[in-house]
């Protein structure tokens, strides 16, 4: 088990999770992240019994970046309404690796997701219909190679699949995400979206804190914008 802790304290823990690791358990019955943070804090702090570990927000299975942990159920019902309410007091920050350059350096995209829970996948509209949740992420360009661009997105709601989504209804789908129109898989399954930080007010300390996870440097392309940016 190799968990890279981001930060922790009394009352909450954030991991950089891989694109491998799934949040919480599924259907596939692989160990979730979920188990191995468990585990790191049951041996850490020599804890007898079941360790407590709340979950106030999810990323997606192929996705790599920050995730954040309760370790009390007062830091979990804060966050809870923090994450669920989308105010101004978190702001998720992700990277997104892209083939075509967007039309505009950066814009605001409004756009109407209907999840279709059986197939795992959203479908995206320009307009409302019955159904469909608003979805807004704000995204900029900032850096270039050859063949691939970096964005830089806000999330500005929280939608299933939203980025990905969204950024392949303007003809930007994320590098090797085939459920959105990518034409190749990345190597081990994974895509190029990482969840790059987190800013939010502390769930007990009342404070701003900003989490900030480095991307997966054994990939060359993430590892060739990262260090262009440095």
């Amino acid at each position: 088990m190799s968990l890279e802790i981001l930060y922790e304290d009394n009352h909450i823990i954030a991991v950089n999770k891989k694109s491998s690791d799934i949040v919480q358990a599924d259907k596939t019955g692989d160990e979730p992240l979920s188990e191995q943070v468990k585990a790191y804090i049951k041996e850490k702090y020599n804890k007898p019994g079941d360790v407590f570990l709340g979950i106030p927000h999810r990323v997606d299975r192929p996705v790599s970046g920050v995730v954040l942990f309760a370790k009390t159920s007062k830091a979990l019902t804060r966050l809870n309404k923090m994450f669920q309410e989308h105010d101004n007091e978190i702001t998720k920050i992700y990277w997104a690796i892209v083939s075509e350059l967007p039309q505009e350096d950066e814009a605001r995209l409004v756009h109407y997701l209907v999840r279709d829970t059986e197939k795992n996948k959203s479908s995206v509209y320009t307009r409302p219909r019955p159904g469909a949740k608003e979805a807004i992420l704000e995204y900029k360009l900032i850096n270039g190679s050859q063949n691939y661009f970096l964005l830089e997105v806000k999330l500005c709601t929280g939608r299933h699949h939203q980025i990905r989504c969204q950024l392949a209804k303007i003809g930007c789908p994320i590098k090797g995400d085939l459920k959105y129109g990518s034409p190749r898989s990345n190597p081990g399954g994974g895509i190029s979206l990482h969840a790059r930080s987190i800013s939010f007010m502390h769930p007990v300390k009342q404070e701003m804190i900003t989490i900030t996870a480095t991307p997966p440097l054994e990939d060359n392309l993430w590892k060739f914008f990262y260090n262009n940016l440095k």
